[in-house]
């Protein structure tokens, strides 16, 4: 199997990178693609951008159940229909180019700065450079770190070559592979296991429970790190990108869908291998080691394949935007012509650098997750939302620049508090932190009134 899984991942990276081959332009063109996505190149960017994590998905199912729907499913369908609705016509329109920008016309250059500084953070693909690293040690059986750094500077590599236009042409080949992987072995592992209700009675009790026994803070937790989604990059990048406002409306609520079906392979392939697999010893390999155990050896060679596809989507979508946003949003201001692609350029191996270095420092797909999800959601979320909002509603004099500030310092001294076994008086860090976000906002507004 892995001489075979071998052979596919060579073709597959020679096609990636013939893909990715084409003139880039630079400005708009190197960034957006020039404005030109279409609904059909639009939903295949985004469902696969925005569903890298899947092997957290599977460590998440095989440790907590049927939760993992109610933490990965519906809180992000919730937000990203909201963000359909209520934002998506609204940016196109705006004719930006990135959130950073947003803010500079709202409140100034140093806010702006700061939160480029946020996106940077938030882009920069380490969960997805772990797991690709742990599907190449399984595979090639390199050394993790050595694994890490192949797949960053691969991915680096071949985005390099025309920017945005690399990522949206790779994306429609790897939305049909992530796709094709799982309708391969979610009907093998049911088959095994006796049968989707077979499965359910085999699963541990707290596995069937609504919160995984986690409790009702655990889950809702994550429905405040879902409102990420109102100042996700990739959502932004592509709602920027798109020919009109209308596609990225749709684009989004269709995307919805395609996620709710995917939501569905993935989450019963995680309880088939818990069920199959209870004493795996690292449940981040959950769903390989399932493919290991159900398919004939052509068929598990295609669905790693296309897990390689489903990480290696949201990598290169992510170290570009981490990229672009050196490039466009920290570099000079205004660029001269052609030095956005230059600094995004060097803005890909610093990122891809960074990247290595946090997923060997964390190991942990949920926790780097969690983490980078409370610090920079709870920094961005009100100052973006409020560049929305009639003047009197935002946030006043510099008080937009400080709640990004004090937001972030909060939720990170919150979670390096709660290393010691539990959060200081039991609550999770974006709680604090988009407290310390509002009274920064009524502070400007104080003093604005004064």
């Amino acid at each position: 199997m892995n001489q075979l899984t071998l052979l596919l991942l060579g073709l597959y990276a020679v096609v990636l990178v013939l893909l990715s081959r084409g003139g880039s332009g630079t400005g708009v063109g190197w960034l957006l693609d020039g404005r030109r996505l279409t609904l059909p190149a639009f939903v295949a960017t985004l469902v696969t951008t925005w569903y890298g994590g899947i092997l957290g998905v599977g460590e998440y199912a095989w440790r907590w159940g049927i939760s993992t729907w109610l933490v990965f499913g519906l809180p992000y369908y919730l937000a990203a229909v909201l963000f359909a609705l209520v934002l998506a016509p609204r940016l196109r329109r705006t004719e930006a180019i990135s959130i950073p920008e947003l803010l500079s016309r709202t409140y100034g250059r140093r806010t702006a700065v700061l939160g480029a500084g946020g996106v940077w953070a938030l882009s920069v693909p380490a969960a997805y450079v772990l797991m690709l690293a742990v599907l190449l040690r399984q595979v090639t059986g390199w050394p993790l770190w050595v694994a890490a750094v192949a797949g960053a500077a691969f991915s680096a590599l071949y985005v390099g070559l025309s920017g945005f236009r690399a990522v949206v042409r790779t994306d429609a080949l790897q939305l049909v592979l992530m796709y094709g992987g799982f309708l391969v072995l979610l009907p093998a592992a049911l088959h095994e296991a006796g049968g989707l209700q077979a499965m359910w009675r085999a699963l541990p009790p707290a596995h069937r429970s609504w919160d995984g026994g986690l409790g009702l803070q655990a889950v809702l937790v994550w429905y405040l790190i879902a409102l990420q989604t109102m100042v996700e990059p990739a959502f932004y990048q592509r709602v920027f990108a798109a020919r009109s406002p209308r596609v990225a409306r749709t684009g989004v609520l269709v995307s919805v869908g395609a996620w709710a079906v995917f939501d569905f392979l993935t989450t019963f392939s995680g309880l088939a291998a818990r069920v199959l697999l209870p004493d795996l010893a690292d449940p981040l390999a959950a769903y390989p080691a399932l493919a290991a155990r159900v398919l004939p050896a052509a068929l598990g060679a295609l669905f790693t394949l296309g897990l390689f596809a489903t990480v290696m989507s949201s990598l290169d979508s992510y170290l570009f935007l981490a990229a672009a946003t050196v490039g466009h949003d920290l570099a000079a201001t205004p660029p001269a012509p052609g030095a956005e692609r230059r600094a995004s350029r060097w803005g890909l191996v610093v990122s891809a650098a960074l990247a290595v270095a946090a997923a060997l420092a964390f190991g942990s797909v949920v926790t780097l997750w969690h983490h980078v999800g409370s610090v920079v959601t709870s920094a961005l979320l009100l100052p973006v939302l409020s560049v929305h909002l009639p003047p009197r509603w935002r946030y006043g004099g510099g008080s937009a620049a400080w709640a990004i500030v004090l937001a972030a310092a909060t939720a990170a001294a919150w979670i390096l508090a709660g290393r010691a076994g539990a959060y200081p008086l039991g609550l999770e860090p974006m709680f604090p932190a988009l407290a310390v976000s509002i009274a920064c906002w009524l502070a400007g507004r104080g003093a604005r009134t004064a």
